[in-house]
């Protein structure tokens, strides 16, 4: 099992940054890929960006550019660096964490950006 712990969301203005943090804990050997996804009101949940144990990235093209994954395996921890925000970035943003046989979500962390 594997818990993760979502941290870093808050209200921003359009154009500012925020930083997003998630802390992976239980049996974190196992973890091969963690990544962000988030999920707007009435939509499906989306990928925003992934990141294996070697460091490869993956972004959804709306947020290349702006969003920087990094991730921190000293500390089982995975970051999402989010800058010039826009209010359509608005979404609760949820961790993952892909095992070789199942993946784990955290509990969400609500961005708001608005004026």
């Amino acid at each position: 099992q594997v818990q993760l712990v979502e941290s870093g969301g808050g209200l921003v203005q359009p154009g500012g940054s925020l930083r997003l943090s998630c802390a992976a804990s239980g049996s974190i050997f196992s973890i091969r890929v963690m990544g962000w996804y988030r999920q707007a009101p009435d939509k499906q949940r989306d990928l925003v960006a992934t990141i294996t144990n070697g460091g490869s990235t993956t972004y959804a093209d709306s947020v290349k550019g702006r969003f920087t994954i990094s991730r921190d395996n000293a500390k089982n921890t995975v970051s999402l660096q989010m800058n010039s925000l826009k209010p359509e970035d608005t979404a609760v943003y949820y961790c993952n964490a892909r095992t070789g046989i199942r993946g784990y979500w955290g509990q969400g962390t609500q961005v708001t950006v608005s004026s």
